[in-house]
């Protein structure tokens, strides 16, 4: 059986030097795949070459058997990411941000005051993104993706500048999806708490 997103024998080169060769991996609905590995491994670059905004040396990411690079708008419809910078216009306002992300995908949930509120952030939806700290930033990421009808999530570090509560919400949000067939690919330093099956993949 052909995995919803696989990739084999992938080498990715920045200036001189390798940051990692042959990696593969098989993800199926339900599972989290873990990126593992110290600074500089290549666990952003690994990230960033599977959506297609690094071109590999070697090897292929394919969605739903096909590669991605021929296939690119299908795997586009599926995923949604949330990268170290949380993509949203500062002037806006939290609630015109998402309101905007709405209207550029399908959205699961229209009901954009019950998210925010899920996230504890309700009281911040007329308020420009500009003004809140990075940890409720980082929470109206968050937002975006519950609002997204996305099955494959892509986060990177996605506890940086979380205080321990925020932390434990990220890992409940996550496990959710997976219990919805959802798929997750998460970079993380920190040790990650969810029940779900995980692949991991160490980069060296």
């Amino acid at each position: 059986m052909t995995a919803k997103l696989s990739a084999s024998d992938l080498t990715l080169i920045r200036g001189e030097r390798c940051l990692f060769t042959g990696v593969g991996f098989a993800l199926d609905p339900g599972q989290l795949m873990l990126l593992e590995g110290a600074n500089g491994s290549g666990k952003t670059s690994l990230m960033r070459g599977i959506v297609g905004m690094l071109d590999f040396e070697e090897g292929e990411v394919r969605w739903q058997g096909e590669p991605i690079r021929s296939h690119r708008q299908p795997f586009f419809d599926a995923m949604v990411w949330m990268g170290h910078r949380v993509g949203f216009k500062a002037d806006l306002t939290v609630a015109e941000n998402l309101r905007f992300e709405q209207s550029l995908r399908r959205s699961r949930t229209t009901d954009l005051d019950a998210v925010l509120e899920r996230l504890e952030i309700g009281r911040l939806k007329s308020l420009p993104l500009r003004s809140l700290s990075a940890g409720q930033q980082r929470r109206v990421a968050l937002a975006r993706m519950l609002m997204a009808d996305a099955e494959l999530w892509l986060m990177d570090e996605p506890f940086t500048n979380l205080d321990r509560e925020g932390r434990k919400l990220v890992e409940t949000l996550v496990t959710e999806h997976l219990r919805r067939n959802g798929m997750c690919v998460m970079a993380a330093h920190q040790d990650v708490s969810i029940d779900a099956p995980i692949e991991r993949v160490l980069l060296q």
